[in-house]
């Protein structure tokens, strides 16, 4: 993408800032969900809390955190009637949605109002809430509280050390940064940390992979789509990077561009173009090429858990004829794989030969025909080895 250059010198500049006004304080307030409810930290928390987090046999629970372990539910107790008074770090307990017992806690912290920045951290999560759908839908509560509240950057900072805490922050679709070396001393030993963050951007993209992994099709099938993998932002093997709500307008030119053709032909609006780019971008994930700084066409996708729906692969007019179309569907045979996903499906309009056969030509059979009112749909299926 090119830089915006100052008038005067000429040199290189960060592009503007839309708000500048400095975000809202995060407050104590309540967060709903399926498995999970959010709620202010309070003392009263502490029981149920030291019922998976103190004595023999959970201190590597606190390994990498600054406080304890704890033996005993006084300390605790302590060390919870603390969190629950601090304003920043501003802790959350972490209800279990059925029981309302209090399963993990965590905070929002060093609160950078002014710069719209803001960190997650201080995680407990007792037995009970670790490796449970609970534990993923508790940090998209988070996020999406934060990112509604307008910040532009929301923070994960770890021990470099503490494999399973880097090994979560890139599943829930945070980038690594960087390493911060000896920046802090935690319990009289170097800690290095590391650096990840997600930004209001990408946030949209990656609410989307949250809700499809939290999906009850998804979580009573045996978790079928990974969420690691739904959040990445490339495909493997391919250049295509994944669109952002940046991407509306260019999305919106492409499409029209590479599907008006197809009007006199079908003599009604063709189906990709009756979704506004806006909702294609909130429903579905958008994969760009680029080429000179700008879409070159677009491979849009719905994973479900027993197949991935190509939406519509589309090349614009400028660039058809050099096997871009053949790159987009190699590309969705890639993302298929990536999400342990054996099957893909697609539809095209019945009058569309010439689409038809391309499919055909490329593993596509023909599954059944559906009539609407106002059109024949033909839907096609490929298996992959």
């Amino acid at each position: 993408m090119s830089q915006d250059r100052d008038p005067v010198t000429g040199l290189p500049i960060g592009r503007p800032v839309a708000i500048t006004a400095p975000a809202p304080a995060p407050e104590r307030i309540r967060l709903e969900g399926r498995h999970v409810t959010i709620v202010p930290l309070d003392a009263a928390h502490a029981a149920d809390l030291a019922e998976g987090a103190v004595g023999p046999g959970r201190e590597a629970l606190w390994q990498y955190m600054a406080a304890g372990p704890f033996d005993d539910p006084e300390s605790f107790q302590a060390y919870i009637a603390a969190c629950a008074a601090s304003a920043d770090p501003l802790f959350y307990a972490i209800l279990d949605a059925q029981t309302a017992k209090a399963i993990g806690h965590a905070s929002l912290m060093r609160i950078d109002r002014a710069n719209r920045v803001i960190e997650v951290g201080n995680i407990l999560y007792t037995p009970a809430l670790q490796r449970t759908p609970g534990a993923t839908e508790a940090m998209r509560l988070l996020a999406g509280y934060v990112f509604d509240l307008g910040y532009r950057r929301y923070e994960w900072k770890c021990n470099a050390l503490n494999a399973p805490s880097r090994r979560a922050a890139e599943r829930l679709g945070f980038s690594y940064e960087g390493l911060f070396r000896q920046a802090v001393i935690v319990k009289g030993r170097n800690r290095d940390t590391a650096w990840f963050s997600m930004l209001d951007g990408e946030w949209p993209q990656l609410a989307q992979g949250f809700d499809r992994w939290l999906a009850p099709d998804n979580l009573e099938g045996g978790q079928s789509l990974r969420l690691g993998a739904l959040n990445r932002a490339t495909i493997p093997g391919t250049s295509l990077r994944r669109a952002t709500n940046a991407d509306e307008s260019a999305l919106a030119a492409l499409q029209e561009a590479a599907y008006a053709p197809n009007r006199p032909l079908l003599g009604v609006e063709p189906v990709p173009l009756l979704t506004p780019a806006a909702e294609v971008l909130a429903r579905y994930e958008v994969w760009l090429p680029d080429q000179d700084e700008k879409p070159a066409g677009a491979l849009i996708l719905d994973p479900t858990p027993d197949h991935l729906m190509i939406w519509s692969v589309s090349v614009d007019p400028a660039h058809q004829g050099s096997g871009l179309g053949n790159a987009l569907l190699a590309a969705a045979e890639a993302r298929a794989r990536d999400l342990d996903l054996s099957c893909l499906r697609l539809y095209t309009g019945d009058k569309l030969v010439r689409n038809i056969d391309w499919y055909a030509r490329r593993g596509y059979a023909t599954e059944r025909v559906e009539d609407l009112p106002d059109r024949r749909l033909v839907h096609m299926l490929k298996r992959l080895a």
